[in-house]
This record gives structure tokens, sequence and C-alpha cells, in this order.
């Protein structure tokens, strides 16, 4: 016979152990879903995501849970936003427009982009570019189901990568009134900022837009690709994801040969 404080113990631990499987299930099912993107994209992956607590179970299985829906977004992984070095100083027109040609092995990429209304973004791409911090990096991953983009923009070719600072969101007017369902249409043809789901948590990754794609208001949109871009980005995206499915590696590889950005 066991007495009733004995009888509470038991209990006790065995709902511990119960909130420690799901627990464990809930990660490893967030960490399955995310592995393509090392997160936290977006577009957009397990960076950024709010704690949503409703109890110690709850909390974490929800937290889990939102970390994996986040691999449906443009998001890079926390380490490729953290910022340790301050933003370049301004150093453009930014009154002026500039054009960033993505030279790539699958065709070249020109993008037209608008100072005024992305002085911090152009001015991160322009002083990046013209190090050569792009030069001969790899587009890590493809998205062709949910959302439809090509991303790039990250030196370690995993989704961690990033030029170790971020910048401020720009340009987000720009995409009008969200539906009812929170989300806004980013066009095909925009050229867009990655980030981890937090505000002005963007550095150098970006994603391409090669069909139209629900997402929600919070990737700068600082360019938009020209009909040859375009066509480039859709060809890749013929081609698939490496290994099937609809998120991860392109199947055809793509490599930024060299970046640059020049006032028009």
């Amino acid at each position: 016979m066991v007495n009733s404080d004995q009888r509470r113990r038991q209990l006790a631990r065995e709902k511990f152990e119960r909130q420690q499987r799901r627990r464990a299930e809930a990660r490893g099912k967030a960490k399955r879903r995310n592995v393509i993107i090392a997160s936290t994209l977006a577009v957009v992956v397990a960076a950024g995501v709010g704690a949503y607590a409703t109890g110690l179970t709850d909390s974490t299985e929800k937290k889990d849970d939102k970390a994996a829906e986040a691999a449906a977004s443009p998001s890079p992984s926390p380490s490729a936003s953290e910022s340790t070095t301050p933003e370049p100083k301004m150093a453009i027109d930014a009154s002026a427009k500039y054009t960033m040609v993505l030279k790539t092995d699958q065709g070249d990429i020109p993008v037209a982009m608008d100072a005024k209304k992305t002085p911090h973004t152009v001015n991160s791409f322009k002083s990046l570019a013209d190090k050569g911090f792009f030069d001969k990096t790899k587009c890590h991953r493809l998205t062709t189901q949910g959302i439809h983009v090509l991303q790039c923009g990250d030196p370690k070719g995993d989704g961690t990568g990033g030029p170790g600072y971020t910048i401020e969101d720009e340009n987000l007017q720009s995409l009008g009134k969200p539906a009812a369902d929170g989300l806004v249409t980013y066009k095909a043809g925009t050229v867009a900022m990655a980030n981890t789901g937090q505000p002005h948590t963007g550095g150098s990754q970006f994603f391409l837009v090669y069909k139209d794609s629900k997402l929600p208001p919070a990737y700068t949109p600082f360019g938009t690709m020209d009909e040859e871009g375009l066509k480039a980005v859709e060809t890749v995206a013929k081609a698939g994801v490496e290994g099937g499915g609809g998120d991860g590696p392109p199947k055809t590889a793509v490599t930024v040969e060299k970046a640059t950005v020049d006032k028009v």
C-alpha cells in the first residue's frame, strides 16, 4: 500500500516525465522540419519566434511548433543576424537610384534599388558588394511550396552566415494593408531582406521572389528584378529542390560569382 504522499509524488513524477517526452518530441519535430535552413528562412526559420506561454507544457510545445512553422518564411538562423560590428556609415546618395547586378553561373540578375525608400539597405549592400562579400557565395535555399523564393546572401551557404551587424526595416508601408490573415503579397520580381522574424534583424541574406508569395509584412522590399533576372530564377525553381520536397538547397546550384552595386 502507498500512502497519499507517496501517491502524490508518483503522480507528479509521471506528469513531469510526460511533459519531458512531449517537449522532446516537439523539439525533434521542429528540428526535423527546420534542418534545411539551420533554424530559426525565413523567410523566415526558428529565429526570433516569441514565447507563447499558457503553462509549462503548452508553452514549450507551442514555441517549438512556432519554430517549425517559421520554416515557411525566409529567415536566417539567429547567428546570421547577431550584431557584433557597427552598420556601415552612410556613404551613398540617399536620393539616388542604384542597380545591383548578381552575376551568377545561372545568368545575370540585375536588381533596381531605390535608395530614397531603403537608404540603410542600399548602403549596406553597396558596402558589402564593394568588399566582395557576396562573391563566390551560394544561393542556399529554394522554396517551391507555400512561398516561392530563392534565398541568397549567406557567405557560409547554410543559412547561418551574416555580416556581423543588423540593419533596420525599411519600406514596409509599400506592401499595403495586410489581409485578414495578416499577410501581404510579395509580387514576383521583388527582392527583399530575410530576417529572424523580429524587427530590424536583417543582415546580408535576401530572397528573390519568382512567383507571387503571401508573407507577413516584415521583410524589407528593397529591389526589383528585371525580366532577364526573373527568368533566370524561374528556371532554377523549375528544376526543384535537391532531394525533392518544397524547401531546401536548389537542385540547380546557384553561385553568385560577383555582386556589384552602382549608382544609376
